[in-house]
C-alpha cells in the first residue's frame, strides 16, 4: 500500500537544478485532536456481526500504522525536514463502518487515454476504468475510477486503480485538493470502497510533488468523514 502511494504520487517528481521532475502504532493514534488508547469502530453499514465489524477496524488499523511508518522513515517520508523532527502520527477520523461500502462496477473497455493535470507541468496519463455507483448516506453518487498507462508497465501493478475524490470536507476537516483511494480490478461487477483508507497527496505535505489533480467529476456533495484529515503544521 505504501509503494502504491508513492508511485501515484511521485511518478514525475524532478530535480529542480536539472530539469528532470521525478521527486516524482503507535498503540495510541490521533482522532479528532484528541490522542484514545482505545479505538472502536464506528456505524454499522451493511455489516451485520461484531466478527465482520472487528475485520474492518483491523485492517483499518493496519492501514493506519503503515501510512504512520513510512511517513516515520525518513527514506519515504514525504514530509519536509522540520516536520519529520517532531513527527508521531497523522489524524484520522474515526474507523466508521458506515464508509465501507460495495459499488456497482460498469467498465468502460473502449475509453481513450488522456492526460489528467497534475499540481505541477507534469501530465499523468490516464484511462477510465469504469465508474463506481453506489449509495452512501441514503444518496447515490457516482465515481470514475482509473487506471495509470505508466504503472501499467510496472510488475505488480497490472491490477491497481486510482480512486480520487472530493467532498465537503475539503479545505476544512481535510486536504483542500481531495484524497485519494487505491484499488485494484476485480473479475465482477462490483467493488467495495472503504473511504476509511482515503489519504492525502503526497503534495499536501510537500510542494515539491506532482499529484494528480482530482477531476471535477469526481466531486462528491456530502461529507466523507473518514479516513486521513488535514494535516496541521
Amino acid at each position: 500500500m505504501g509503494l502504491e502511494k508513492r508511485i501515484r504520487s511521485i511518478i514525475g517528481l524532478f530535480f529542480l537544478l536539472h530539469g528532470f521532475l521525478m521527486i516524482s502504532c503507535k498503540q495510541s493514534k490521533k482522532y479528532h485532536d484528541t490522542e484514545v488508547q482505545s479505538i472502536n469502530i464506528v456505524g454499522e453499514g451493511v455489516f451485520n456481526t461484531q466478527a465482520e465489524r472487528d475485520s474492518i477496524l483491523k485492517s483499518v488499523l493496519d492501514f493506519q500504522e503503515e501510512l504512520n511508518a513510512s511517513f516515520k522513515d525518513p527514506e519515504e517520508s514525504p514530509l519536509v525536514d522540520k516536520d519529520k523532527m517532531n513527527f508521531e502520527s497523522l489524524d484520522y477520523f474515526l474507523p466508521n463502518a458506515d464508509y465501507v461500502i460495495r459499488a456497482k462496477l460498469i467498465r468502460t473497455p473502449n475509453a481513450l487515454p488522456f492526460g489528467m493535470p497534475t499540481t505541477t507541468d507534469r501530465i499523468s496519463q490516464e484511462r477510465v476504468y469504469g465508474r463506481l455507483q453506489f449509495n452512501l448516506k441514503g444518496k447515490p453518487f457516482s465515481l470514475e475510477v482509473y487506471q495509470s498507462l505508466d504503472l501499467l508497465e510496472k510488475e505488480g501493478y497490472e491490477d491497481y486503480l486510482f480512486l480520487p475524490f472530493t467532498d465537503l470536507t475539503n479545505g476544512n476537516e481535510t486536504y483542500g485538493g481531495g484524497r485519494y483511494l487505491d484499488l485494484r480490478t476485480v473479475q465482477g461487477d462490483s467493488i467495495w470502497i472503504d473511504f476509511n483508507k482515503s489519504y492525502n497527496p503526497y503534495c499536501a505535505y510537500n510542494k515539491k510533488y506532482s499529484c494528480p489533480v482530482v477531476p471535477s467529476q469526481n466531486h462528491l456533495e456530502i461529507d466523507v468523514q473518514a479516513g486521513v484529515k488535514a494535516f496541521i503544521k
